[in-house]
């Protein structure tokens, strides 16, 4: 896994031995057990690294007014009972323009406004809730609603 991963040579006095995965990859998701010797004594932990993904399809750059998907998949082995997404916060409900399916949403013709932050929330059957985030880009015109500009003769027009 090299060179993604590293552990603080410094935080080991301190009895801090983690290990830092940057970045982090589907295929990393899985158990993690670490053992440390200390004079004669024997520590051990193990941690299980859940990995969530947001993909787009088809990928970047979207363009205004061309359907795309975004989905969220997770390793949790629990089954999917929900899926909930929110654009700058607030719920997205299913309507003509957002589909709402399971651990995707389908945006049929996206718009300047539907740029920014999108989160998708998965709850599973053991009521684990995982979440993400996606920070969608949108290719378009974010011009006045008027397409006439006026502009005086030898000035400049934006």
């Amino acid at each position: 896994m090299r060179p993604r991963v590293s552990v603080q040579d410094s935080a080991l006095r301190n009895g801090n031995f983690s290990l830092r995965i940057d970045p982090v990859r589907s295929e990393d998701a899985g158990l993690y057990e670490a053992w440390v010797t200390y004079n004669t004594e024997v520590q051990s932990c193990q941690v299980e690294l859940g990995v969530i993904t947001v993909t787009l399809s088809p990928p970047s750059p979207v363009i205004e007014n061309e359907p795309l998907l975004l989905s969220c998949n997770s390793s949790h082995r629990a089954s999917l009972v929900e899926t909930c997404w929110f654009h700058d916060g607030r719920l997205v409900p299913t309507t003509r323009t957002f589909c709402s399916l399971p651990g995707a949403l389908s945006i049929f013709r996206p718009a300047m406004s539907d740029a920014g932050p999108w989160r998708c929330q998965l709850r599973y059957s053991d009521n684990e809730i995982i979440s993400a985030t996606y920070d969608l880009q949108i290719l378009g015109f974010d011009g006045p609603a008027n397409p006439v500009v006026y502009a005086a003769a030898g000035s400049a027009a934006d």
